[in-house]
């Protein structure tokens, strides 16, 4: 059986979810991102982002919320197979 991809969140592909695997930030970001419901081992769908850098939003269970691409790029994701 093939692995899923691990990606950085900034590097996923509008409408992909995946599993967060690793927040590689320290505590500082990673008790920024819990009460958004961003933590290891959650579930979230990327729903936009722009080309070039700027906010990613994403679904966290049912709620909508953006985080900026320096964030994105230290939250470390497993893909979601096809």
């Amino acid at each position: 059986m093939k692995s899923n991809e691990v990606i950085t969140l900034a590097k996923m592909k509008q409408g992909e979810t995946g599993t967060i695997v690793e927040i590689a930030g320290g505590h500082g970001l990673t008790n920024r991102l819990e009460p958004m419901g961003i933590r290891e081992g959650g579930k979230v769908k990327k729903v936009s982002g722009q080309l070039m850098r700027g906010p990613i939003t994403l679904m966290v269970g049912s709620t909508h919320t953006a985080i900026g691409y320096g964030m994105a790029q230290k939250i470390l994701v497993e893909v979601d197979g096809k």
